[in-house]
């Protein structure tokens, strides 16, 4: 397949710093639009990609072009008031709160979180333990076991010691979660009333975080989720009023943050890099996270595919939320990834054509017993097909498409990596 990117790019004049940007007011549905045919973009383009979210499940969709929205489409009974939860996109929201109580002095990434939680909320030795910083948090590089009964659990006899601090990169919810802990024991307030006081409430956003088991969930309007794409994109400012001032701390949030996965920064995911690393395996796997997106764009990704793209180089944003794209359980960045192939067409000219659908790896039924079906559509020929275990290591002989026993495989989560002469692609796959 034909990189598209750079008609992109053409499509969509770059960001200069004498471009300014649009800032919807607080307390207020009033938002400027943009016509999309002042961009170029072709009517029936745009009803294409509609009518490939509404066939993937998606509740709201919003494109920002200079803060203004472009795009906006509701599914269903799926309004503009709506609420639904961002699920692990939220964690840039803890991103940004953690910086904010930096700056403002309550906290330092660079201490041990034991400074804040206490010892002991870990199972780890006390020397193991006093290793793992708040940073280390931040980064998914805690060394704790991710590969537990409950990776969910947040227990001193959940968090086991696996590996050194800052040594191996592990995508592990509950230490992320315990950063609300972390924050309100640092603030001496509760977590949502510093959130709300200095992120929420000063950009517009509405919104609530709700607790389900484990997992401290932010549930919002599609709007509130963009408002904060847009403080994004301005790197933290909004309409002149600073929210988080400190520049250092936003780029290294937004650049990766260690040298495990590159694709990863604090708690955002990051476009563009050399390789990347994907939750639930070790695999370091070759090329950007999404090679038919912008290549400088940041992410904030959540269970069953709640997205926000945020693109310096097009001052563009653009956001998802719904239930998961697919029934199979793809990578949480292949939903995304195909959006772009249908954002990329949208210029009138861009020469892209949008008479076969795009290119996907088909993996059915999934999740499967003694037999999978591995498919490309439209002609696509793959020249490799390997069935990887969550090491990355194959794990069943390379075979072309088509029909693949899976009969001896161990129950659990596997990736099906096929390999074209052109691109490589990934999706996962549960053995029962």
């Amino acid at each position: 397949m034909q990189r598209i990117l750079p008609t992109l790019l053409l499509a969509m004049p770059l960001c200069t710093a004498a471009q300014s940007l649009y800032f919807p007011p607080s307390g207020s549905n009033t938002w400027e639009t943009t016509d999309p045919a002042t961009l170029g973009w072709c009517p029936d383009r745009i009803d294409s990609l509609y009518a490939y979210l509404d066939q993937h499940h998606t509740k709201a969709f919003i494109v920002l072009k200079d803060g203004k929205i472009v795009l906006e489409h509701y599914v269903g009974t799926f309004t503009q008031d709506s609420l639904w939860y961002w699920a692990s996109a939220g964690k840039t929201l803890t991103s940004t709160i953690v910086g904010i109580a930096q700056e403002e002095g309550y906290l330092n990434i660079l201490d041990p979180t034991s400074t804040y939680l206490g010892t002991g909320w870990t199972s780890a030795t006390p020397a193991q333990e006093a290793q793992i910083t708040v940073r280390n948090q931040l980064t998914m590089t805690s060394g704790l076991n991710d590969a537990g009964a409950d990776p969910y659990c947040t227990d001193p006899s959940c968090l086991t010691y696996l590996a050194d601090a800052g040594t191996r990169w592990a995508y592990h919810n509950a230490p992320y979660t315990l950063l609300d802990q972390v924050v309100a024991q640092a603030t001496g307030q509760t977590f949502s009333q510093y959130f709300n006081a200095k992120l929420r409430n000063p950009i517009g956003m509405n919104g609530l975080w709700v607790q389900v088991d484990e997992n401290n969930l932010y549930f919002s309007t599609a709007r509130s989720m963009a408002r904060f794409g847009l403080l994004a994109l301005n790197q933290m400012v909004w309409a002149g009023d600073t929210i988080l001032h400190d520049t250092a701390y936003f780029h290294a949030a937004t650049t990766p943050s260690q040298n495990i996965n590159l694709s990863y920064g604090y708690l955002w995911w990051l476009n563009g890099q050399p390789t990347y690393m994907l939750p639930q395996t070790q695999f370091v796997f070759q090329g950007p996270l999404m090679p038919d997106a912008p290549l400088d764009a940041y992410n904030a990704l959540g269970k069953n595919d709640q997205l926000i793209n945020v693109v310096p180089s097009q001052n563009l944003v653009l956001v998802r939320m719904g239930d998961a794209a697919e029934e199979s359980l793809q990578v949480s960045t292949y939903f995304d990834n195909i959006i772009w192939q249908y954002m990329n067409a949208l210029e009138c000219n861009s020469g892209i054509s949008l008479t076969a659908a795009p290119l996907e790896v088909l993996v059915s039924p999934n999740p499967a017993r003694s037999k999978i079906h591995v498919s490309l559509p439209f002609g696509a020929v793959a020249f490799r097909t390997e069935v990887l275990n969550a090491m990355g290591q194959t794990v069943l002989p390379t075979t072309s498409t088509g029909d693949i026993s899976i009969a001896d495989l161990a129950p659990g989560m596997y990736l099906v990596k096929v390999t074209t002469a052109e691109r490589q692609f990934i999706s996962r796959l549960v053995k029962e």
